[in-house]
């Protein structure tokens, strides 16, 4: 038992981590296969073409990338280059640091990121009511 916690409390606990894990699959299935259907790419590229539209910068270190990622940093390398391959996104070297790649949106990216994003949103809204979620 947790400490300072109850068994009730635990059972509370518990229940609420799993009802997070179901919703985040169900979500996370219908966004990947919407997203694949619709626009050729899953969730993780979208989700790299999405903060890479929110950046501030033109470019980001993959590094700071995977920061703000939920996936590992050979997951994300795979993702990105996938999306090099297909166009989405550069890499490039950093100069000052051989081991830093920096990587950046292409026009193509910012266009199929601005068609997925309907596509996301709407799987977002029929997931999501205006009230937050209960955790």
């Amino acid at each position: 038992m947790v400490r300072g916690m109850t068994e009730t409390g635990e059972t509370e606990l518990v229940r609420r981590w799993r009802d997070l894990l179901a919703c985040y699959s169900t979500v996370s299935c219908a966004l990947d296969r919407a997203l694949q259907e619709a626009h050729g790419i899953g969730m993780s590229e979208f989700e790299v073409l999405d903060r890479l539209v929110d950046a501030s910068a033109d470019q980001i270190r993959m590094h700071d990338l995977g920061d703000t990622m939920y996936l590992s940093q050979s997951a994300l390398s795979r993702t990105v280059a996938r999306l090099d391959r297909d166009g989405l996104v550069e890499r490039s070297m950093c100069a000052d640091d051989r081991r830093a790649c920096f990587v950046r949106l292409t026009a193509a990216g910012r266009e199929r990121h601005a068609r997925a994003r309907t596509t996301q949103r709407s799987v977002l809204g029929e997931h999501f009511s205006a009230e937050p979620a209960r955790v």
